[in-house]
C-alpha cells in the first residue's frame, strides 16, 4: 500500500519535476508523511466543482486537519513539490539555546538537591536559577520551561533507576525485590503476607472508663490481593510475640458471634509461602524465626524500606475512615490534639475491636483497589486461591501465643497470673510442678497450661481464672483494675477484680451520655487473707455476694447496682478441646 501512494506521488511530482533530494525524500518518508502524501495524490486527482470539495472535506477529515489546513498543502505541494507536505526537523533539534555554564548550572544543582534521602524537583532549579541570575547580576538567564527542558533526560534517567531498584508492577503482575537480591513474582494468593505496625491515632479506656491510651495496631496483608487477612490490637509495644499474634489470627479461620453483627463473613485464612517484612528487630527475632520454620513459611526482608507501601496504604484508609469518625481521636499531630480527645474518649480496648473487625470485613475487603479493575479485595483473593487451603488446629498455633514461664502448680490445681488465680480440671495432679502458659493478651480470663518436654512444650489443660469465666478482660485492663484497686488500700483478688468489671456497665453508660459524675472516695477497707503458698482453696458453695462487697466498700450511688442483689453462682466450666480428644471428636 506505501509503494502504490508512493507511485501515485511521484505520477505527481511531474509537475514540480522531481530531483535527487526529491528520491531521497520517499524513502525517509514515516507512516504519518506516506499518509498525506496519498491523500493529497487523491485530491489533486479529484474533479473540479462540488467533486472537489467533497474530496477536500474528506481528506481534510482523514488527516484531521481543517479544510484550510489542506488548502495550504495543496499549495505547497504545487510550489515545492514533496518537500513541501514533509515536516521540516530543525538543525539544532535536541540542542538547548542555552550557554553551557548555566547549562552545567542547572544538572549541578538538581543533583546536589536529590542526594542523602533528598527531593528536589525542577521547579525548585529554577527558582535557584532565578537567584544565581540575581547574584551575578544578569537580566537574562534559563527561564521556567528551559529549565525543564535541560532537567527532562536527568529526570528520565533517575526515574529509571528508581525503577530498577523497586520491580514493582509489570502489566497484570507485581514484582517484589527481596533484601537478599531474589524476586518475588505475586502470582495467587496467600504467596506473598506482609506486617506492618502502627499507633492508632485514638485514645481507649478500660472496663471502668480509665484512660488507658493509644493502643498498637498489627496487620497483615496479601500482597496479590490488598486483602486484610488478620490483625492484632493492644497495648503491647511491637515485638516479635505481636506480630506472631497477628500471624495466628491470619492464618486460623475467622468466626464471629452476634455480638459483631456482621453481615458478611471473614473468609480470607491460610499459610502463606512468604512473609516479607521491614528490617525491625521485631521481624528478624529467633521466636518469629521459630515460628516462621515450624509452619513452613520463609521469611523475606524488603530491599529498601520505601517499598512497604502495601502493608502500610491500609493504615491511613483505617485513619481517615474509621478512626477519626470515633470518640477519643487524637490525629496524627500531636501538637494539634484536640484538646477534648481525654474526655471524649469512652471505646474499650473490645469495643474498638469490634468496630474494626466490621470494618475490615464490610468495608475494606468488600471494596476495590486502583489496580483491582471491577474486583473487590476478597473477590480477588477467593479468584486467586487455587490450590486447597489445609484446615490448621488451634493446638498447632499457640506457639504464636504469648509464653510466660515460671509458675508453679498449687495444691487443688491453682496457677496464679497477673494477681488472679486459675484452675484447671486436670491441674489437681501436677501440683508442686513448674509449668509454662500461653496467653492471648486480649482476654487473660482463660490460658493454656503447658510442660517443657526437651525443647518443645507439651499442651496439659486449659486454666479459667475463678469468678471471671463469664468475663472478658484483657492483660492491660487487669493491670489498669489491679493498679486501682491496690490504691485504694484493698487487697488484688479475683473478687475485687470481678466487681470492678461489673461496675463497668454503668459508669460507661453514664460517660457516653455526658453524664459525669464523681466517685465517692472509699473510706472502709476490705478485709482478706492472702495465703503466700499454696492459694486459698477453691470456692465452696458460692462466690461473696455484691451485697457483701459493698459492706466493705462505700456505695457510689449508682442506682443500677441494686440489681446485683443475689448470691453469684459457682460456675463450672468445662473444656471443650479436651471432651473433644476424650470423645474422639478430633
Amino acid at each position: 500500500m506505501e509503494e502504490a501512494g508512493l507511485g501515485e506521488a511521484e505520477s505527481l511530482s511531474g509537475e514540480t519535476a522531481a530531483g535527487e533530494d526529491e528520491a531521497e525524500l520517499l524513502g525517509e518518508l514515516s507512516g504519518a508523511e506516506v499518509e498525506r502524501v496519498r491523500a493529497i495524490a487523491r485530491l489533486l486527482k479529484a474533479g473540479g466543482g462540488v467533486e472537489y470539495q467533497r474530496a477536500q472535506a474528506a481528506v481534510a477529515r482523514q488527516l484531521g486537519l481543517s479544510e484550510s489546513s489542506v488548502k495550504r498543502l495543496v499549495g505547497q505541494w504545487r510550489q515545492q513539490g514533496l518537500k513541501g507536505l514533509v515536516r521540516q526537523v530543525r538543525s539544532d533539534r535536541g540542542e538547548h539555546r542555552v550557554g553551557e555554564a548555566w547549562q552545567e548550572f542547572i544538572i549541578k544543582t538538581y543533583r546536589a538537591g536529590n542526594r542523602g534521602g533528598r527531593g528536589m524537583s525542577a521547579a525548585q532549579v529554577a527558582v535557584r536559577v532565578a537567584s544565581r541570575a540575581s547574584e551575578l547580576g544578569e537580566a537574562e538567564y534559563p527561564s521556567r520551561s528551559t529549565v525543564y527542558r535541560v532537567l527532562r533526560d536527568e529526570i528520565e534517567q533517575r526515574q529509571r533507576r528508581q525503577q530498577k531498584r523497586s520491580l514493582g508492577w509489570r502489566g497484570e503482575r507485581l514484582r517484589l525485590k527481596t533484601k537478599g537480591g531474589q524476586d518475588l513474582e505475586i502470582v495467587e494468593s496467600n504467596q506473598v503476607w506482609q506486617c506492618d505496625h502502627t499507633r492508632v491515632d485514638l485514645l481507649v479506656v478500660d472496663q471502668s472508663g480509665e484512660l488507658l491510651g493509644r493502643p498498637w495496631l498489627t496487620i497483615v496483608v496479601d500482597s496479590y490481593s490488598r486483602c486484610i487477612m488478620g490483625f492484632h490490637l493492644g497495648m503491647e509495644a511491637p515485638s516479635a510475640v505481636v506480630v506472631c499474634l497477628a500471624l495466628r489470627h491470619a492464618i486460623m479461620p475467622k468466626q464471629y458471634g452476634g455480638g459483631y453483627e456482621l453481615s458478611q463473613s471473614w473468609g480470607a485464612y491460610g499459610i502463606p509461602q512468604y512473609l516479607y517484612t521491614d528490617g525491625g528487630k521485631d521481624f528478624q527475632s529467633q521466636h518469629l524465626e521459630q515460628v516462621a520454620t515450624e509452619l513452613g513459611i520463609v521469611s523475606e526482608q524488603r530491599r529498601y524500606p520505601s517499598e512497604g507501601g502495601i502493608v502500610e496504604r491500609p493504615f491511613g484508609t483505617l485513619n481517615s475512615e474509621l478512626f477519626s469518625s470515633l470518640p477519643g481521636y487524637t490525629g496524627s499531630n500531636v501538637a494539634k490534639r484536640p484538646k477534648q480527645a481525654e474526655g471524649a474518649a469512652s471505646l474499650t480496648l473490645i469495643e474498638l475491636e469490634k468496630l474494626l473487625v466490621r470494618y475490615i470485613v464490610e468495608r475494606y475487603n468488600q471494596s476495590i483497589d486502583a489496580r483491582m479493575g471491577n474486583q473487590s479485595r476478597i473477590g480477588r483473593w477467593e479468584a486467586g486461591s487455587e490450590r486447597q487451603l489445609p484446615l490448621i488446629g488451634e493446638r498447632e498455633l499457640d506457639i504464636c501465643l504469648m509464653r510466660q514461664e515460671r509458675r508453679v502448680v498449687y495444691r487443688g490445681g491453682y496457677i496464679q497470673f497477673a494477681n488472679l488465680t486459675y484452675r484447671g480440671e486436670h491441674l489437681g495432679g501436677h501440683a508442686g510442678e513448674s509449668i509454662v502458659i500461653r496467653y492471648n493478651p486480649r482476654d487473660i480470663t482463660s490460658v493454656l497450661v503447658y510442660q517443657c518436654s526437651g525443647t518443645k512444650d507439651v499442651f496439659v489443660a486449659r486454666a479459667h481464672a475463678q469468678g471471671l469465666e463469664t468475663e472478658c478482660v484483657s492483660l492491660a485492663e487487669a493491670q489498669a483494675i489491679s493498679r486501682r484497686v491496690r490504691a485504694a488500700g484493698r487487697v488484688v483478688s479475683n473478687q475485687s477484680l470481678l466487681l470492678e468489671v461489673q461496675r463497668r456497665d454503668s459508669e460507661v453508660k453514664q460517660l457516653r451520655r455526658g453524664r459525669k459524675q464523681k466517685r465517692v472516695p472509699e473510706t472502709v477497707e476490705t478485709v482478706e487473707t492472702v495465703e503466700e503458698s499454696p492459694p486459698p482453696a477453691a470456692p465452696s458453695a458460692s462466690l461473696p455476694t455484691v451485697t457483701q462487697e459493698r459492706a466493705a466498700v462505700k456505695d457510689d450511688g449508682v442506682g443500677e447496682r441494686d440489681l446485683l442483689t443475689q448470691p453469684v453462682p459457682e460456675v463450672v466450666v468445662h473444656d471443650y478441646e479436651e471432651w473433644k480428644q476424650e470423645y474422639g471428636l478430633w
